[in-house]
């Protein structure tokens, strides 16, 4: 005879609280996300101690506070929402930065019910400090003459030099319109000069700037295999280094541009990292710092380089229609180049703006261009960054365009098209194209194949940090909760919640 299993982890249980199957591993008498919710949700001191945190704070941009204070604490946007009052679809608004909070008495209720340390509050001022806040205004003004003097200040106050704090005013200012006009600018502003007038610095050579790409270079390699979340300070620090070259450097015409030449690559990047870290405040300022010294190099295609990662940052966590006109119009610049590659990928970013915006005409007319373009392989003047570019990247991008204008079944044939192409060793840029396809796969009604994809996705996250492919793992893991009636999706999501834990944590 048989014996009775009687042991806490037995088969056949179920959760007292909402009576789904509980895994054969949780002893507890409820499922693990019962088990989180009915905790009394708390924000860790621990949370608040960190440089990140504190620029936004000073900045008054509480959408990432409550992000990245919320991830460090693991809790959920339900737990938060029972800490502060606010909404959940406000709470996630706010995060992803399309609302802000407005009016005295919401940011307090806000601040108190997360638990801001009362050593923090002083952070609070900074957006008041009247002088230097006008002195960032003059800075970023595209109507002004676009000097290496500006360029050099716009780019210290993003790494956080003298005017560390004043980030979010300098968003505000270039929001619509402003933005805009500062995109155009780009495209029309005469050439600036960047010969050094420095008597007693360190004198600039083609040697030391063939070092300082490469150090660049190597950290752009690093970011499809690692994730930005561990280069960001890295790629900060290295960003530093070459600023003071160009304010006490020696150089000459010549030189000085191909030192903004490297800058405005770096700046790129940094501004990138710091983007798909979550950070993306930061990271706009970096990308508006990194337009203005690719435009000091003389280079085209650093300008289009440039525009088309402010075009990511429209599309993804700003207006979608800057993502538009910043792709538009770095095609317009590189006109005169034989880049079909940089075409196709500009075209990429202009086609996920219009897809956001739900034209579908435009969005797919654009991708079509786009394809054609990459077969015609690699051009004379398509620039050595551009590596990862190939018919891979295009379909992973189309199939994001058709998983935004809600076309999940041709979403998820587009992205079993690319996920050939791309390299084993591009392990954070297959990951985040996997769960793209396990959401496309759940979202047409294939829940085995789309959960056979989310645990292949799981199973390479580990290691890499990137707040972009977070997002994604939540949107995966969200649908999938839709088929938590089913053996695949119950298992996905178990799995799934223990490797979000470990990565918030």
């Amino acid at each position: 005879m048989r014996a009775e299993v009687t042991m806490s982890g037995g088969p056949g249980r179920t959760c007292v609280r909402c009576g789904l199957p509980i895994s054969r591993y949780n002893p507890d008498t409820r499922c693990s996300t019962c088990a989180r919710t009915d905790a009394t949700p708390t924000i860790q001191d621990r949370a608040w101690r960190d440089d990140e945190v504190h620029r936004a704070l000073a900045a008054w941009d509480f959408g990432t506070v409550v992000r990245l204070v919320r991830r460090r604490s693991g809790l959920s946007q339900k737990a938060v929402r029972e800490l502060t009052g606010l909404t959940q679809g406000f709470i996630s608004d706010l995060e992803r930065g399309l609302k802000q909070v407005n009016g005295r008495e919401t940011i307090i209720d806000l601040l108190t019910g997360l638990g801001l340390p009362a050593d923090l509050r002083p952070l609070l001022l900074a957006p008041f400090a009247q002088a230097e806040s006008q002195r960032l205004v003059e800075v970023i003004d595209p109507a002004l003459p676009w000097t290496a003097a500006r360029m050099v200040t716009s780019l210290e106050a993003a790494v956080g030099g003298a005017m560390t704090g004043l980030n979010r005013r300098s968003v505000i200012a270039l929001g619509g319109a402003g933005l805009t006009q500062y995109i155009l600018q780009a495209a029309v502003a005469p050439p600036e000069a960047v010969a050094s007038t420095a008597r007693n610095g360190i004198s600039v050579s083609d040697q030391l700037l063939t070092s300082l790409q490469s150090t660049t270079d190597a950290l752009r390699q690093a970011d499809a295999s690692h994730g930005s979340g561990n280069l960001a300070r890295a790629a900060t620090a290295h960003l530093k280094v070459l600023l003071r070259f160009l304010k006490e450097g020696g150089f000459n015409e010549a030189t000085g541009r191909r030192l903004a030449a490297v800058t405005a690559d770096t700046a790129i990047q940094t501004g990138w990292y710091h983007f798909d870290s979550g950070a993306h405040t930061v990271a706009h300022n970096l990308l508006l710092g990194a337009l203005r010294a690719a435009h000091a190099s003389g280079d085209s295609r650093l300008r289009a380089g440039a525009l088309s990662f402010l075009a990511i940052h429209g599309y993804s966590a700003g207006d979608p229609r800057d993502a538009v006109t910043a792709a538009r119009t770095a095609r317009q610049v590189i006109a005169d180049q034989d880049a079909p590659a940089l075409h196709a990928m500009l075209l990429t970013r202009q086609a996920r703006g219009h897809a956001r915006l739900r034209e579908d005409r435009e969005a797919l007319t654009a991708l079509e261009e786009a394809q054609a373009l990459c077969a015609r392989g690699r051009g004379e003047n398509d620039p050595h960054w551009l590596y990862w570019i190939n018919p891979g990247e295009i379909m992973g991008q189309t199939g994001s365009c058709l998983l935004d204008l809600g076309h999940p079944g041709q979403a998820a044939e587009a992205f079993a098209d690319a996920r050939n192409a791309f390299s084993t060793d591009e392990i954070r840029t297959r990951a985040q194209f996997l769960s793209r396809a396990a959401t496309a796969q759940m979202r047409a009604g294939d829940i085995d194949s789309g959960s056979a994809i989310g645990h292949e996705v799981l199973a390479l996250v580990v290691g890499v940090r990137s707040a972009r492919l977070d997002d994604n793992l939540a949107t995966m893991l969200t649908e999938a909760r839709r088929y938590s009636s089913t053996a695949p999706a119950r298992e996905l999501l178990e799995r799934g919640q223990t490797v979000m834990e470990e990565r918030a944590a």
